[in-house]
């Protein structure tokens, strides 16, 4: 705890909760086509974003964070990245629709931003056109596993013919296939997304569910997709911590569905408003406001439809978790590491819960209970290992997908008595695979070892890919063959090379990619590394106390009306690379910093501490620019103030991503073990 609470000072509270996947605050994320025939598309996610901006700038609700990438045929960027609104809005407010063809570079967004697909990310993607790049699929659906990003495609004018805007932008008269649509469909699907089909005239009707997901705090209760479609109906649990119910269905324009309360109420798809709900339609997309009025208990919609749709419920609560897949190592210890790729379809799977408390820490509550953990159709214990963490085993996973949904008894509120029931479900499905894809490090050699015994005594192969997010130099076989007598494992080398431009700091994401040769199985490895130049400053900032009041009265009685000052130099040394930032991590006070030349050279920051006599204590924390932590405390009313020094040293060759690293102009090379469970 002591080392994330170092890390906490070093990067800020913001950028903390959001590597742990804790933060409340949404990020807003627009892909957009900008070819000849999205103006109107263009002119919508302005206003869209215009309007999230305004009416949630400087609230508890404002996104922490803003990414733009546009794309054309063929190209795409400048891609946008930035904190400040008003820069991006400024970004959005530049486009234009201009030239395209019949085709557009759709997929390749990832590559262009790879922190689109950060933890956890809510991605919209708006376009009119089918993808030109459809063999990135695989790809790009291990990357949204692996982050657990959910995507939603804004498709205008599937069905009717892109309409011609002016002749000179030489606009091809083409419709976007249900086949072509279909692709986004599935990557939606693979996300806890939405493929919502509309005309452009009804796309602002549609755009309803960006502001809904940005709202703070969103969880999902329930999701379901139905292909090829049936009738069915799904059950639901609203607790009482849910608020702005809202419900979505998509599906052919002949759907039609129930909505039952706990209480027995029916609202039917053909009332618009009604007891229950008020009912939007645009496109595919019905949206469904419901009118919970405290009824906590079992909802039911029930649909009737023989064409392929989808289900999705969603709210605002400040109970929710988040999951991930591990593995069990053998030992006293009884380790656990996180899992990258697919499950083994037939073996046991162990998958981690974490409960989050809006109102709590970042390690959850153990007044959360969870009773019942499932993969959709199939439950596994539950053991709680403490803090509102829960490890859950699934023995002998079938093959197919599956989502996590949880059910468990939140005792947290103060306002009721007994516990009540929760549901919440995860978006990112999972899926299985009989194909291992397993790593292990060893210096600057992944090594991947795991091995399945197979039944077949005659040779099978395995299709290899690899492709990085930085159009990076690499190499790899193309296929890999599993000869008989082998115990099911395969060789093969990915070897990537980071140019000597590349600068320190650099992320890059190697996706590598095991298929069968039928094409029906695929599992996948996602490796994240960072480019660094070497690390010289490894000492921490010191810290030197130059004075301390003591004007502070003995009786506490009065603290209120005097005030104490603490005063003291910091420096990086010499051969430091600089303080970056100073914060006050205990004490109410105020913080002025200044900077002066100090001896040999070496800057010294002057850091003047003030305070009410009622708050006696402070602690300071200072960073330098790679990442070193000291920390000096002062005290009032004592003539010989104690000042204490801890620090994090940065390691060499640490990455800001928790990944692996990559050295500049040296090559990285990997050695692959493919193993295949053959049945």
């Amino acid at each position: 705890m002591e080392i994330l609470e170092d890390v906490r000072v070093a990067v800020g509270d913001k950028n903390f909760l959001r590597l742990m996947g804790l933060s409340q605050s949404p990020v807003l994320c627009f892909v957009i086509d900008t070819t000849g025939s999205m103006s109107d598309d263009i002119a919508e996610a302005k206003r869209v974003s215009f309007a999230i901006i305004d009416s949630k700038r400087g609230t508890q609700q404002e996104p922490y964070a803003y990414i733009l990438v546009p794309f054309n045929d063929p190209g795409f960027g400048p891609v946008t990245m930035t904190t400040n609104a008003d820069f991006f809005k400024d970004s959005i407010n530049k486009l234009s629709a201009s030239g395209g063809g019949d085709t557009r570079v759709m997929l390749v967004w990832t590559a262009a931003c790879p922190d689109c697909c950060s933890t956890s990310s809510e991605i919209f993607v708006f376009t009119d056109a089918p993808a030109k790049d459809a063999h990135l699929k695989s790809t790009i659906t291990a990357i949204i596993e692996s982050s657990k990003s959910v995507v939603t495609f804004m498709l205008t004018d599937v069905l009717a013919s892109r309409r011609r805007r002016r002749n000179t932008q030489r606009v091809s008269p083409r419709k976007m296939s249900q086949l072509d649509a279909q692709l986004y469909r599935d990557l939606a699907r693979a996300s806890g997304g939405q493929a919502i089909e509309v005309t452009k005239s009804d796309l602002t009707l549609a755009t309803s569910v960006i502001e809904d997901s940005l709202a703070s705090a969103v969880v999902t209760v329930f999701q379901v997709v139905r292909n090829p479609g049936r009738p069915d109906n799904f059950m639901f649990i609203v607790d009482g911590s849910l608020r702005n119910l809202t419900a979505y269905i998509t599906g052919a324009s002949s759907l039609t569905f129930d909505l039952t309360s706990p209480t027995g109420v029916s609202q039917s798809s053909s009332q618009s408003s009604g007891p229950l709900a008020t009912i939007t339609t645009a496109g595919n997309l019905r949206r469904l406001s419901l009118n919970t009025d405290n009824q906590t208990g079992s909802w039911e919609i029930s649909v009737n439809s023989k064409d392929p749709y989808s289900v999705k419920v969603i709210s605002q609560s400040s109970v929710n978790f988040i999951f991930n897949l591990v593995e069990a190592h053998e030992g006293a210890h009884g380790d656990f590491s996180l899992k990258e790729g697919r499950p083994l379809s037939g073996q046991t799977a162990f998958i981690i819960i974490v409960v989050m408390l809006a109102s709590l820490s970042v390690t959850g509550s153990d007044k959360v209970k969870v009773t019942e953990v499932t993969l959709f159709d199939s439950s596994g214990p539950t053991e709680s290992v403490g803090s509102g963490n829960f490890l859950v085993t699934f023995s002998g996973v079938p093959a197919g997908e599956f989502v996590v949904r949880m059910k468990g008894e939140d005792g947290s509120s103060t306002s009721r008595s007994t516990a009540t029931s929760f549901q919440r479900q995860a978006s990112t499905q999972i899926k299985t695979s009989s194909i291992s894809v397993t790593q292990h490090q060893h210096r600057t050699r992944l090594y991947h070892l795991r091995s399945f015994h197979s039944r077949h005594n005659h040779q099978r192969s395995c299709q290899l890919r690899a492709n990085n997010d930085r159009s990076y130099t690499s190499t790899s076989p193309s296929s890999i063959t599993i000869a008989s007598g082998d115990g099911g494992t395969a060789n093969g080398t990915v070897t990537l090379t980071a140019p000597a431009s590349a600068a320190s700091g650099t992320d890059v994401t190697l996706t590598i990619e095991a298929e069968n040769a039928a094409a029906t199985d695929i599992n996948y490895a996602v490796l994240r590394f960072s480019v660094v130049a070497k690390v010289t400053d490894i000492t921490r900032p010191v810290c030197q106390t130059v004075s301390s009041s003591s004007n502070c009265p003995s009786s506490s009685s009065l603290c209120a009306s005097s005030q104490w000052t603490f005063i003291a130099n910091l420096t990086d040394g010499i051969n430091g690379t600089g303080i970056e930032s100073i914060t006050i991590r205990k004490g109410n006070g105020t913080l002025n910093t200044s900077t002066v030349a100090g001896a040999e050279e070496a800057n010294v920051t002057v850091a003047t501490y003030s305070a009410s006599c009622c708050s006696q204590n402070v602690e300071l924390a200072a960073v330098d620019k790679v990442g070193n932590v000291g920390k000096c405390a002062g005290q009032a009313r004592q003539k010989t103030v104690a000042t204490t020094l801890t620090a994090i040293t940065a390691a060499v060759n640490t990455t800001s991503t928790g990944g692996h690293i990559l050295s500049i102009s040296h090559c990285l090379w990997i050695s692959v073990v493919v193993s295949l469970l053959w049945k």
